[in-house]
Order: C-alpha cells, then structure tokens, then sequence
C-alpha cells in the first residue's frame, strides 16, 4: 500500500453520524488494501482449497451493499451483481475479474447506498429484507454491512500479506 488517505472516524457525533463515518471509513480500507496492485496481484487466492482473494472481496461487498441497501429499500427484486440465485460466495470467483469490473460495481452499489442513506428521514426507516421475509430498519442495515466490512477487512489484512508482506494497517 503506497498511502493512508482514509478519513478517521470522529470520536463524537450522532448516532447516524458514527455509523456514515464508520462505513465510510471502512470502506476506504478495503479500497486501500487494493492500492497500487496489478490485477492478477488482486486475483492471487489465499491457500487451498480457499479461493478468497481482494478482487473476490470487492466483488463480494458489492453484493453485500446491494443486498442490503437496494434490495432492501428500493428494489425486492433486484439481481445480485453476479448471481442468480442470491449467491454471495459466487462473487468470490474474481478469476476472470478486472480491477475495472469489481470497482465499478463495488462504486456504484456504494453510492446507492449513501444516497438511500441520505435521502431516509431517519435510521428508523424500514425495509423489506427479502431473505428474512421480515421488516428491518436502516439503523440495522447499517450496524449489518458495517460488521460485514469490519469482518471482511480482516481477511483483506491477510490477503495483502500475502501479496507483498505488509502488515494490515
């Protein structure tokens, strides 16, 4: 990783601010723990029989964004970015993925999100989680995708060890 550009999460702030700092902030991890490598460096899996890599993880994160935020707020019915049936391990499967692709996926899902954030009077708004056939509250969608980028940011810290040695920031 050439540098460390994210934006810290404040140590005070509303509850709606903290959790927009902490996705954001998360967010901006995971990209940054793709800087600077060729895409075949992004497609380099774990071990076996693991097929993990950091292009699987923004493939991955693209779904969990769209899944969460779309499907949720907008769309029941919306098709996952790279699965028919509402399968998130097969985004995963980056090994005939670019950098280009997964990125201009991931992106776009994230600025959905923000905006269906944004634009909710308040984190008590609810949605329709299809795979659960109950309501859920943006505040949880939230508190969900946060914990998923928090889990998924740890096996990017290995991941990028793996590349090139460094140690997860």
């Amino acid at each position: 990783m050439t540098s460390d550009n994210r934006i810290g999460p404040p140590s005070s702030g509303s509850e709606r601010e903290m959790l927009r700092a902490f996705l954001d902030f998360h967010r901006a991890t995971l990209a940054m723990k793709c800087e600077g490598l060729t895409d075949e460096e992004l497609r380099q899996q774990s071990m076996p029989p693991s097929t993990l890599s950091l292009l699987g993880l923004v493939r991955h994160m693209a779904e969990v964004e769209r899944a969460w935020f779309r499907r949720v707020f907008e769309d029941n019915d919306a098709p996952m970015v790279w699965s028919e049936e509402i399968d998130f391990q097969a985004a995963y499967d980056a090994s005939a993925s670019t950098r280009a692709e997964a990125f201009t996926a991931w992106e776009a899902e994230v600025a959905n999100s923000r905006r269906i954030e944004r634009e909710a009077e308040s984190l008590d708004l609810a949605g329709y989680q299809p795979r659960w056939a109950e309501q859920v509250s943006l505040r949880m969608v939230m508190v969900h995708v946060l914990l998923e980028y928090g889990r998924h940011n740890g096996h990017a810290d290995f991941l990028r060890e793996g590349v090139d040695g460094t140690v997860g920031a």
